[in-house]
Parts: structure tokens; sequence; C-alpha cells
């Protein structure tokens, strides 16, 4: 019956990558490593980190013209994205300024570009792709009118997944479509404003945003795993011990990952667990898109199954375990 397994709906950005010893503080110069180039954004992220798992995958996106945007596309359509709904022109493509410490965590600004011109009026033009698509996932790197205007788009038996990021106040319009609507710690306490001050415990953190109207909520929890919570209770979801070389695109990963589970009738809590695999193989190599593992690298990975030890990919499971799958969406 559809087309595709997922389509995105979100930012493309060229991602200009900087390794540093430390991440300067206000009005300090830090030296760092040469300049890299790598195809990023939520958006792109999210669906070359499907396609590369073996999903079904479209974009909907905006880049420039400009030799940024060329490397974008190329890289989707490398991945096995259908670019069909890709679009260029009206602005730069945009980029995103990242840098890396020695422990992988990151630090990232972006210049939207082109991704703001992603419109009301793009979406509405693409209808196709949404009555072709399973499962409707987006972000916040483009602006929230696209976004709701995504949601009035979905077609009768579509799943909706959200991550917003950057977070700010959601409608309640969005809200109800979330399906689910997947936040880390920041962005869980940016969306439940004065309430989240009501329990320090991530479980009542996810029962408030049920209680806003999602129909599912996943809170990930860095190196204490996820929260995968709905009508039918709050469950735990572990985290998968490895040693992370560079948490950009993880989060993404995860969500991609998610979405494409749940699409083929996987349970909530094990659409996580698996995203959580998925994540765990991505924080082990450098940069994002290129750091997406295929469905057999995260068969590889060792088993999530409670009793077993947490094992670096290709180690022994006496390996020292490092930073948690995730932990790029904390």
């Amino acid at each position: 019956m559809y087309d595709y397994d997922l389509l995105v709906v979100g930012s493309a950005n060229a991602d200009l990558v900087i390794g540093v010893e430390r991440r300067p503080g206000a009005g300090e110069t830090v030296l760092g490593s040469d300049l890299a180039v790598h195809p990023g954004g939520k958006g792109a992220n999210q669906a070359a980190a499907a396609a590369r798992l073996g999903a079904r995958t479209a974009l909907l996106a905006r880049v420039g013209d400009d030799g940024h945007g060329r490397l974008l596309l190329d890289s989707q359509r490398a991945a096995g994205v259908d670019t069909v709904g890709a679009l260029v022109g009206g602005a730069p493509t945009g980029v995103a300024l990242i840098t890396v410490d020695p422990s992988g965590d990151n630090s990232i600004v972006v210049s939207p570009g082109a991704n703001g011109r992603l419109t009301p009026a793009d979406v509405r033009a693409a209808g196709s792709l949404f009555h072709a698509s399973r499962v409707v996932s987006a972000q916040l790197e483009i602006p929230l009118e696209t976004v709701v205007e995504v949601v009035r788009s979905l077609v009768p038996g579509s799943r909706f997944v959200l991550n917003p990021s950057p977070p700010r106040p959601l409608p309640a319009e969005v809200l109800a479509a979330c399906d689910p609507l997947i936040v880390n710690e920041h962005e869980a306490k940016v969306i439940l404003g004065d309430a989240a001050g009501v329990s320090d415990e991530p479980e009542d953190w996810a029962r408030l945003l049920l209680a806003k109207g999602p129909r599912s909520v996943v809170v990930t929890l860095g190196a204490e795993g996820a929260l995968a919570a709905s009508a039918d209770g709050v469950t735990r979801v572990p985290s998968v011990k490895v040693r992370a070389v560079d948490t950009t695109g993880a989060g993404d990963a995860f969500t991609a990952a998610l979405a494409w589970r749940l699409g083929v009738g996987e349970p909530l809590a094990g659409a996580a667990a698996y995203a959580a695999r998925v994540g765990a193989a991505t924080v082990t190599k450098e940069g994002a898109q290129a750091s997406f593992p295929t469905a057999e690298e995260v068969a590889s990975l060792c088993s999530t199954v409670p009793g077993n030890d947490p094992r670096i990919p290709g180690r022994g499971s006496d390996s020292v375990a490092g930073t948690d799958a995730e932990g790029g969406v904390r």
C-alpha cells in the first residue's frame, strides 16, 4: 500500500566540524583541528540513517543552489534516500558549526539558510508523498508553521513522529498528532515549562508530557537509557554501553530507527530498544551520516538482553564499557 516506510520532513545542513581539546568559554579562543565538511541537518540525518537500515525513505527538504546543497543531495542518494521531494534554491544551504571534544561530546550552532524557506506551501505541494508514506517524521530546524502544515497533511492510517529540536513550546494540534514525541531531558523541560519543576523523576516528566496530548512519548536519558510512555504505562529502556568517538547525529539515528521500527509494527518499547542499539553503533564512528550503521552492523552489536555484559562492538565481553548509546540526545 505504501511506497515509503518513512517520509522525513526537515532540515538539510552542511556540518562544518572542528575537533577541540575543550570548548571555549565566553570571549575565549582555542585552537582546533583541520576543518571537516560533512552532510548533516536533523532531517537529512534521519533520512540517511533510516535508508542505511533498509527503510524505504523519502526526504522533503530545501537546500541552496550551491556546493553544500549538491553535497547534501549526493549523500542522500548514496544512502538510498529518494530525493524527489528535495527543493533547491531560495537561500544558501543551511550550515551547522560543530565542535567536538575528546570525550565525543559536541556543541552546535546552526545557520538555517534554505531550511527557513521550507514553507507550508511546499508541504501542500508534496501531498503525494504523504499519501505514499507509512510514517512521517519531523523536527524543529524548519519553521514551526511548516511543521503544523505537516500535521495537517497527514493521511488516515499514517503515524507522526516528532523530535522537537531545537525545543520550543508546541501547539496543541502538533502535540496531539505525535506518536511518539521524542525528547531528551532539556527538550522535555522546555515543553513542560513550569510543570517540569513538579518532579525530578523522568517517569513523572513522561506522564506530564502525555497529559499534554501526545499519543506516546519517548524520553532519552543518556547513560540511564530511555523511557517509553503511552496509555499502557511507562517502560524503562536500558542504554547500550560503547566507547563513544563522536555523538554527532546519534539522536537523529535513534529517532530514525524508532520511526522505522514503529512503522513495521514493533511495539514502542521494542522499537526504542532497537533504536538504542542503532545509536550505540553510531557513536563509535566520527561524523554524522558517515557513522550511520547498516542493519547488519546493528545486528553485530552486543545483545541488550538483561544480564549480558555491555561490550564494545567487535570486542570481547571483558572490554571496558564507555559512553551510552545515544549520549548525543541527552
